[in-house]
């Protein structure tokens, strides 16, 4: 009996196990944007959705997970030659999207492979049409004609290609040096060609602004000598009337043209001046005026007066013979040795 009630327990537990390793082979749970492929005897029978699926177990065989979210993958450098035979090597970054899981899973063995692959050989194409300069600045070209070329060739494998990124692209070294120097040159030409301009705009300002000081300050000389023309003018102006309307007689203006002759010597620097020879007509007009004796007559050729000499300060003013009056309350020096 201990026998055979341990064999019906190693029975009941095998017949336990299968039953169980039925049950967990019959119900599968599929995450949220994953994918399961179900094999019937060895044939593709259906796709598991997202959420609880149940299969027959020991016929139906559920392959692995596929995931159907966009996926990054960044492949290493590559070498191009360009058109003008320069070797770069260009790195690539591919976002691609399983959009059947069928077609992933039966169409090609590894799609990441197949696209690394396909990528190399394509840049390879577009790369060899443009020269070294042009692959440097064609990113976005190169980049539209990789997603083009890509997305036709796995849309049969159920891929999506969504974008395809130039990472980088390295020149060899002898080319980073050559544009690096003709970089340097270019900045140094347009450091060059800015400070000329510079100097050129503040030569051209400060010529602006001395025309401009030039003009102005002329202006304002115009300007004063107008005013002080006109002050000059309408002082002249006032006197002029102011001794028109008084109409002073000879007398007043030759004794007044007597008071201005000691004027001249009063410089610093007078060693000598003039007597002009209207004196003599103003002390005729002065003696006159005080009731002395006539003018003589019209002086023939031979009493001519000399005419008028330079004299020194230092030398005695010629003595003027006055019958009456003295000027200014002084003596003259005919009355003094009378």
């Amino acid at each position: 009996m201990t026998d055979i009630a341990i064999a019906l327990l190693i029975a009941a537990a095998a017949v336990l196990a299968v039953v169980a390793t039925a049950v967990l082979r019959s119900v599968w749970i599929v995450p949220q944007a994953r994918a399961r492929n179900v094999e019937r005897l060895g044939r593709y029978h259906r796709t598991l959705e997202p959420g609880i699926s149940f299969v027959v177990p020991f016929v139906d065989r559920v392959k692995s997970l596929i995931d159907l979210r966009e996926q990054v993958v960044s492949f290493k450098a590559q070498p191009v030659i360009t058109e003008d035979n320069v070797v770069v090597h260009i790195d690539t970054v591919l976002f691609f999207q399983v959009t059947d899981p069928r077609a992933a899973d039966y169409e090609i063995v590894n799609y990441i492979k197949a696209i690394e692959q396909l990528t190399a050989t394509t840049l390879r194409n577009v790369i060899g049409t443009l020269d070294l300069e042009a692959t440097l600045t064609s990113r976005d070209r190169i980049n539209t004609a990789l997603r083009g070329v890509l997305d036709d060739a796995s849309g049969k494998w159920g891929i999506r290609v969504t974008r395809v990124e130039i990472k980088a692209i390295e020149p060899p070294a002898s080319i980073k040096d050559a544009m690096e120097k003709q970089m340097r040159a270019e900045r140094e030409k347009r450091a060059a060609i800015l400070t000329a301009e510079g100097a050129r705009a503040a030569k051209i300002l400060t010529a602006e602004g001395d025309k401009q000081s030039a003009i102005l300050k002329a202006e304002g000389g115009r300007q004063a000598a107008i005013l002080e023309a006109e002050g000059q003018s309408a002082a002249i102006r006032q006197v002029f009337t102011a001794v028109h309307d008084a109409d002073p007689d000879p007398k007043l203006l030759a004794y007044q043209y007597l008071q201005t002759l000691p004027k001249l010597a009063e410089g610093q620097g007078s060693t000598f001046w003039v007597i002009p020879s209207e004196v003599t007509s103003a002390l005729q007009a002065i003696t006159q005026a005080f009731g002395g004796t006539p003018p003589d007559p019209a002086p023939t050729e031979s009493d001519a007066p000399e005419p008028p000499r330079e004299l020194s300060s230092n030398d005695p003013l010629p003595p003027y013979q006055l019958t009456q009056g003295k000027p200014n309350g002084q003596e003259t020096p005919a009355d003094s040795g009378a």
